[in-house]
């Protein structure tokens, strides 16, 4: 698989449900997800394979920084397993659409080994960038050859 790739604009249903982009759900059609904002501006669509991984990376972070265990609680307190019906939508529970800002609309975007849900505002503003950054694009370079 080459991961999750591209953007897609979809509506959000009147019960809160969306639908995830075929492409997305290509072999994973009855596989569980895991929904969690991990990022006060979007939220995040983790398969279940990429979230055994962060899983583990957590559980060894609180390991070496128990004083960090409740900011870890918070992040997990509020993750949901989500299936993707027979249409391929989920349910995006009502806190986290408000807490998103999801209304109407979402962009549905390949993260490479997740899934983001955006506000089509708010992803506009977080990926465009006026300022020159020379080290990332000198990175951009070496990865992208």
């Amino acid at each position: 698989m080459a991961g999750f790739l591209g953007r897609f604009l979809h509506t959000l249903d009147p019960k809160g449900r969306i639908s995830l982009p075929a492409q997305f759900r290509r072999g994973r059609e009855s596989d569980p997800f895991v929904l969690i904002q991990t990022q006060p501006e979007a939220l995040t669509l983790y398969p279940d394979d990429a979230w055994g991984s962060v899983q583990e990376d957590l559980l060894e972070y609180m390991k070496r920084q128990p004083e960090h265990r409740h900011k870890v609680l918070r992040i997990t307190a509020d993750a949901v397993e989500v299936v993707p019906d027979k249409q391929g939508r989920i349910l995006i529970p009502e806190r986290m659409r408000q807490a998103a800002g999801l209304t109407t609309e979402a962009w549905v975007v390949g993260a490479i080994n997740k899934i983001q849900i955006w506000d089509p505002a708010r992803f506009e503003a977080a990926t465009t960038d006026e300022t020159d950054d020379d080290a990332f694009d000198q990175h951009m370079k070496s990865v992208l050859v």
